[in-house]
């Protein structure tokens, strides 16, 4: 079993410490490091970000041909590790012979140890792995508020300063993850973008860990993980195909899930009733239309699957505060202009 040894904060010496047992090649590139790996040892990439000197954010993507062990600094222990992950599972400890806590696809973990005890992350062999890890160097952090909330809920009263916290199941966290890989803009505009995801998905593991404090009972009990996976599925499908004209017992058939699961889940995951994600879906793609195409308004209703220009311009408006009409008027004067 290969062991990883993670001894600093900074982003770069972490990666030049996979890249030592993992081998594969390196790219630094000003605040990002992207280690793509093709071996006899592991085949995937880990990619970082350093979002500020506390908070970093790294992704495994990967397939390890021999199981691995990834071992934190033990000289800071006021560190704490947000982990999600988007598909396979990974085992946590504290101490290698501790007692182990398994990350399960879509869940959240929180962790965070004492001087005394390293946190080891164990991946296992042939299992294709996608885990993401903001880790927040909790008293180096900026922001002040947010310094005190995460030293107050996850350092203080901890015992032994240790704290393993496994979440309920969560689709919102995989598909701001799913944003933050399709960022492709460059400079200034690709640095805010990435930070500001990085801190939504901060925000989206704090919240869960809140909500999962204040339920005594799980609100995801019922839905299993290939529940939410088919979720997952059946929304994209939704963004990618927003003219179709949808029914309950269609995208029931088409998920498997049961029409009360349906509903639910897209509760839980979009805050939303079905209806009301086919409907925000196509006024969102017919927004993208009237700023990126030629097609006038009636053509754009069609595009996205309704019939009624007038029906279209109410839900419209109360998204976007303005006509269709006045919106594409404004773009071809911006377009004019420019």
């Amino acid at each position: 079993m290969n062991t990883i040894s993670i001894t600093s904060n900074k982003l770069s010496t972490i990666f030049e410490q996979i890249q030592k047992q993992l081998g594969g090649e390196l790219q630094i590139k000003s605040k990002e490091c992207r280690l793509e790996i093709n071996n006899e040892v592991a085949k995937g990439f880990v990619s970082g970000i350093s979002v500020e000197p506390a908070i970093s954010y790294i992704e495994y993507d990967i397939v390890l041909k021999e199981a691995v062990t990834l071992t934190y600094r033990h000289d800071n222990s006021n560190s704490v590790h947000f982990g999600y992950c988007s598909k396979g599972s990974l085992m946590q400890s504290f101490g290698k012979n501790g007692e182990r806590n398994k990350l399960e696809q879509f869940q959240t973990g929180i962790f965070s140890n004492s001087a005394k005890n390293k946190t080891y992350l164990f991946f296992e062999k042939n299992e294709e792995v996608k885990v993401s890890m903001i880790t927040v160097d909790v008293l180096s952090v900026s922001d002040k508020e947010l310094k005190n909330h995460l030293q107050n809920t996850f350092l203080i009263n901890q015992e032994n300063n240790q704290l393993a916290y496994i979440g309920s199941l969560n689709l919102k966290i995989s598909e701001k993850i799913e944003h933050l890989n399709s960022i492709n803009q460059k400079g200034l505009i690709r640095n805010l973008l990435i930070n500001s995801t990085v801190y939504l998905i901060l925000a989206l593991e704090l919240e869960q860990h809140k909500d999962d404090l204040m339920n005594a009972e799980n609100s995801l009990s019922s839905l299993s993980q290939s529940d939410m996976e088919a979720l997952r599925d059946i929304s994209e499908f939704i963004r990618n195909y927003p003219e179709i004209q949808y029914s309950l017992k269609y995208l029931s058939k088409k998920s498997g899930l049961s029409p009360i699961k349906l509903q639910e889940g897209f509760k839980i995951m979009h805050n939303r009733t079905v209806t009301d994600f086919i409907r925000n879906v196509r006024v969102e793609a017919a927004e993208n239309l009237i700023r990126t195409s030629e097609l006038n308004i009636s053509e754009i209703v069609y595009t996205i699957g309704l019939t009624s220009r007038s029906y279209f311009s109410k839900i419209f408006k109360a998204k976007y505060n303005c006509s269709p009409k006045h919106y594409q008027n404004s773009q071809n004067r911006l377009a004019i202009t420019a």
